[in-house]
């Protein structure tokens, strides 16, 4: 299974790949398929091994050769990737780094940040609301099935999954690991709104707070009839309110 982004080079300075305008046709096509790739872009199938094949994530800039023919410049071909507009291959697609909101000292709290956690709770009030309606069983499902079904209805879903991967990657097992259990789900919460960022597309939730708080320093959790923030790479509580 070939990941977002995929494209082929053919050892002479020329790329090929899914742009947004194929891309949108059909949500459901796996337009990074490198094999998928070629053959659109009428590659004759005896011509296709070729053609070396690439994978690239544009927000953690991973570079992988995910099958390579002797000769080809490699470099080149990831000197051009790290030089592409994304903005022509998933036009909803946010390109900005992850960002980990535990990390070194706690940050200092101002009214700005109450306010915000205050919004966010409002927020978390309403998702509670509408599982109580629902047969969904936590939080945390109704956020990611918000988060799921927008982005799902808006890019196909190798993209959301390549987004989805690189936060996990970077900030959710040192993030999850830094709370109590009793927390979790919450924080699962924070991660989806965070990564809904990533998308310019109209949710049915408004994250924005959370992710505000997110990309400030300031993980927001609940906690039983408490909201906390929490803050610094030893996620101390740096304020919380009762509910």
């Amino acid at each position: 299974m070939c990941n977002f982004f995929s494209f082929c080079g053919d050892g002479y300075g020329n790329y090929i790949y899914s742009d947004w305008e194929h891309r949108k046709e059909d949500l459901k096509q796996n337009w990074d398929s490198h094999t998928k790739i070629m053959t659109d872009q009428g590659i004759p199938n005896v011509m296709q091994d070729r053609w070396s094949k690439y994978e690239y994530n544009p927000l953690t800039k991973k570079f992988c050769v995910d099958s390579e023919i002797e000769g080809h410049d490699h470099a080149a071909a990831e000197y051009w990737v790290n030089q592409l507009d994304f903005s022509g291959v998933v036009k909803p697609l946010v390109i900005k780094p992850v960002r980990n909101p535990l990390t070194g000292r706690p940050k200092e709290i101002t009214e700005k940040e109450i306010n915000l956690l205050r919004k966010w709770a409002s927020v978390g009030d309403s998702v509670r609301a509408s599982i109580r309606a629902s047969v969904c069983d936590s939080v945390c499902d109704s956020v990611y099935d918000s988060v799921r079904a927008s982005v799902c209805d808006s890019v196909c879903d190798s993209v959301r999954d390549s987004v989805y991967d690189s936060v996990r990657a970077s900030v959710c097992d040192s993030v999850c690991d830094s709370v109590r259990d009793s927390v979790c789900d919450s924080v699962y919460d924070s991660v989806w709104a965070y990564i809904s960022s990533f998308f310019d597309i109209t949710y049915h939730y408004d994250f924005s707070a959370c992710v505000t708080l997110w990309e400030t320093g300031f993980l927001p959790v609940y906690d039983d009839m408490k909201w906390m923030l929490l803050s610094g790479k030893k996620t101390r509580i740096v304020y919380k309110i009762k509910t």
